[in-house]
């Protein structure tokens, strides 16, 4: 019996998923907030919170963590990355990868502000004045004009600018996230000056109701430093452990309510770091799953390594992880993160910019093994201990060994996503475009099973190749012997959600990340469901049509 859960995928939570003979469930809740990124309080005294990854915009109740969809996705804003009202109520939205900025009325009328910013992050009004930022190297902040009119430029040369906020002395300021520091520039224009430097990753500033600058940090371990800029310049630093802060705002009453790009969610943070939940953070995807001997499960989750702890729906699972983050582990941020496998106290990361790391998590160090990829996407570790991926942006599968060369094992194929193997060590591809799994012999890719509905995730299982249709939403297993094939489940929320057009928003291949690095163009994730075994025998599926983990019994 499955609990009830809203989600992006299906807000009722009604629509069940069906294995037979066996038995489907969840091991973490649905994400409620794809990512939280611009948080701004709106005109009604709600939180109003930008999800990149969905391509919407949301409203919280502080009071209650009810969520109500505002700026639904597939509309005409496609990547909102921060927000602020101005002083008649309009809400205006920087959406980031088209390079745009919008208007939204009090009655919901959209109007195009501007669409002369490159990369526009950082958004704040100053009464009826509109300023913007780029996050870009070299970007521009900016004065724009709702009512007509070109750009004002105030200064040139920010390094990658973000959130900004009006301070108490009349000055707007803003972050250089590659360079550690925090400027500010009168709004009327005039020479920026640096306000701090050495500031941890900073990625936001904001103002609490004293005037104290708060300077938020992107990083792991969710660092906030509080500046006071009336008195000695002395700095504060509470360290939240919230991973991958992204923004935040004060009500009327100083409390502080901060957003993660990392794993979504709205957390009250208090001076002295404790926390509260307003809206449980999750998972932004996931995309590819593997699964370690001792049953923690990894999964890639675009900007990070995460791992779902099971939740008590259900029966016990044998499955485990720690529990932090509503039931969420962040191992690792991992700019990018897609494809993932397991083998030998190791974790095999590929990335959607091209590169492939080995992350070791009981050191907790990372290495580079290939770079110039062209999308890699689901990986597996070969007979021969070698990464094995499968380069969908090159229609290639192939090898890096212990020296980290690289070699080809097939190429000419249409969109190869994921590979596995079986246990006498011959390697299998499934291709979404193709609709197919292919068996690589010497080089050539022979038809395994055809007229599939783009699969994806892929696995051996004794005598059975498992693969999960994301067209159907299902799960299927093939006989390796006879060709036979059986549906394993179905209903799963495995793709894009109902009625949407994409899984994200944005355009692909606009940045690239350096290893070990959150300073990247972000992008949405490509659409991937991952597919695990786990040492029990069952299945795991990334739910990434919700932002959950499924293990199937079968």
């Amino acid at each position: 019996m499955n609990a009830t859960y809203p989600s992006r995928f299906d807000a009722a939570g009604s629509r069940p998923v069906s294995s037979a003979p066996g038995k489907a469930r969840r091991l973490n809740p649905p994400n409620r907030l794809w990512g939280s990124n611009g948080v701004a309080f709106g005109p009604d005294s709600r939180l109003y919170v930008a999800e990149f990854l969905a391509g919407r915009i949301s409203a919280v109740d502080p009071a209650t963590g009810d969520v109500e969809v505002i700026v639904p996705m597939d509309g005409p804003v496609a990547s909102p990355d921060d927000l602020a009202f101005g002083a008649d109520g309009s809400m205006y939205i920087a959406d980031l990868a088209p390079g745009r900025v919008w208007r939204r009325t009090p009655r919901g009328d959209y109007s195009l502000v501007s669409d002369q910013v490159i990369m526009p992050n950082g958004i704040t009004c100053v009464g009826d004045r509109l300023f913007v930022n780029e996050m870009r190297p070299g970007g521009r902040l900016m004065e724009l004009f709702p009512d007509g009119g070109d750009p004002k430029v105030l200064t040139e040369g920010l390094a990658l600018g973000n959130a900004m906020q009006l301070g108490p002395d009349g000055h707007l300021y803003y972050p250089h996230m590659m360079t550690g520091q925090v400027w500010r520039i009168p709004p009327d224009g005039g020479v920026p000056e640096v306000v701090a430097e050495d500031v941890h990753e900073p990625v936001a500033v904001r103002f609490d109701q004293g005037g104290v600058l708060h300077v938020l940090s992107r990083g792991v371990e969710g660092i906030v430093t509080r500046i006071d800029l009336h008195g000695t310049g002395s700095r504060t630093l509470v360290t939240s452990g919230l991973v991958g802060l992204d923004n935040a705002a004060f009500d009327a009453e100083n409390r502080m309510f901060v957003s993660s790009y990392a794993s979504g969610g709205i957390t009250e943070l208090h001076a002295d770091g404790r926390t509260r939940e307003i809206v449980p953070r999750g998972l932004d995807g996931p995309f590819g799953l593997t699964v370690d001997l001792g049953g923690t499960v990894y999964a890639a989750d675009h900007y990070r390594l995460a791992s779902p702890a099971p939740t008590d729906e259900g029966e016990p699972v044998t499955v485990s992880a720690a529990s932090e983050e509503g039931g969420i582990t962040s191992r690792d941020l991992r700019p990018f993160a897609h494809g993932v496998a397991h083998a030998d106290g190791l974790v095999h990361v590929t990335s959607q910019y091209g590169d492939v790391h080995t992350y070791d998590p009981d050191r907790g160090t990372t290495r580079e093994r290939s770079s110039g990829l062209e999308r890699p996407m689901g990986i597996t570790v070969g007979p021969d201990g070698s990464l094995v991926v499968a380069e969908a942006g090159g229609g290639r599968v192939v090898a890096i060994d212990g020296s980290d060369t690289v070699t080809v094992l097939a190429d000419g194929l249409d969109h190869p996503v994921d590979v596995a193997f079986d246990t006498e060590g011959r390697c299998y591809v499934s291709d979404d475009r193709l609709g197919a799994v292919l068996r690589l012999d010497g080089g050539e890719a022979v038809v395994v099973a055809e007229g599939l509905d783009a699969p994806q995730g892929l696995v051996v299982r004794d005598d059975e190749l498992c693969t999960v249709e994301v067209g159907h939403r299902r799960l299927r297993a093939i006989s390796l012997t006879t060709g036979e094939s059986r549906i394993v489940a179905e209903g799963l929320p495995v793709g894009p959600p109902p009625g949407s057009r994409s899984t994200g928003a944005g355009r692909a291949g606009a940045g690239r990340a350096g290893a070990g690095s959150v300073l990247a163009v972000p992008d949405p994730p490509l659409p991937f469901a991952g597919l695990a075994l786990a040492p029990d025998g069952s299945l795991l599926v990334s739910g990434n049509g919700e932002g959950s983990v499924w293990q199937v019994e079968a």
